[in-house]
């Protein structure tokens, strides 16, 4: 039985226990400085002639990663890879796509000061907000899995004399994630979840502001047992990476949070 849905409870840092386990996290994401992370396609690490590095904003000579970038041809390479990771992953049944979700909830909560810790020092977040923002991918994860339990059930239609009727939930596809950075593991999260949970599968551009970030949320998928395809992790500039996603015509959605300018912008590229 799946219990009831609850809110995660932020964390008191006010308690000791909980000061020095923040700040033994902040010295593991520091001592893990300047490594050099790929693109993720159909599950096959990808190494790029192209490199960005992310940065402390709080100190911008701390790098606290090198990332491969992608470009227009790595974008059509991981649509044919989500594209062919759709045939399969639209199948596998809902309670099953749930219990990856509450999976990476369980890992998310162990690695939470963690994820903390990369928030505070990739976007600046102060220690309670950080916290508040890994909750709330936490809630994302847990609501979403209940939610395509739910939906994957006998939906109620409007009974008419002769007709047998009944409503189900189908995925659509192949869809382009394209989060912020000011909430950089809650919105991730959860617009890539939404979309899986539900049968399709994911391109995810992170912003660049925000790539560690991604690549932990990234991590804790692939650890859940996330099968090769069904999210793919594609770091790179919008103009290039993220129009490309855009413009391709399988993709078949696009969840974007951001700018109402470059929110049109992808409005007027998709239609």
């Amino acid at each position: 039985m799946i219990s009831e849905f609850r809110n995660e409870a932020i964390i008191d840092f006010s308690i000791e226990a909980n000061r020095r386990k923040m700040e033994e996290a902040l010295a593991l994401v520091t001592s893990q400085m300047g490594r050099e992370y790929p693109l993720v396609i159909g599950g096959e690490r990808v190494k790029t002639a192209s490199t960005f590095d992310s940065i402390n904003p709080s100190n911008p000579k701390e790098v606290l990663g090198r990332f491969h970038k992608a470009g227009a041809d790595e974008a059509l390479r991981a649509v044919k890879a989500a594209e062919d990771a759709f045939h399969g992953w639209q199948w596998m049944p809902a309670r099953e796509r749930a219990d990856l979700l509450f999976r990476a909830a369980a890992i998310l909560r162990r690695r939470r000061f963690e994820m903390d810790a990369w928030m505070v020092l990739e976007v600046g977040k102060n220690w309670t907000e950080a916290d508040g923002d890994t909750a709330e991918a936490i809630d994302f994860l847990e609501f979403y899995g209940r939610e395509a339990i739910r939906y994957s059930q006998p939906q109620p239609v409007t009974p008419l004399p002769g007709e047998d009727n009944e409503l189900k939930y189908i995925p659509l596809g192949v869809g382009a994630v394209i989060p912020p950075w000011n909430f950089p593991c809650a919105i991730l999260a959860g617009m890539t979840t939404a979309a899986m949970v539900a049968g399709n599968t994911v391109l995810l551009k992170p912003s660049s502001d925000s790539c560690g970030i991604g690549w932990t949320v990234f991590s804790i998928l692939e650890e859940a047992g996330m099968p090769p395809g069904v999210v793919n992790f594609l770091p790179g500039g919008g103009a290039t990476a993220g129009q490309a996603l855009v413009d391709h015509p399988r993709t078949r959605f696009i969840a974007f949070t951001g700018s109402k300018e470059v929110g049109l912008g992808i409005n007027e590229s998709a239609a």
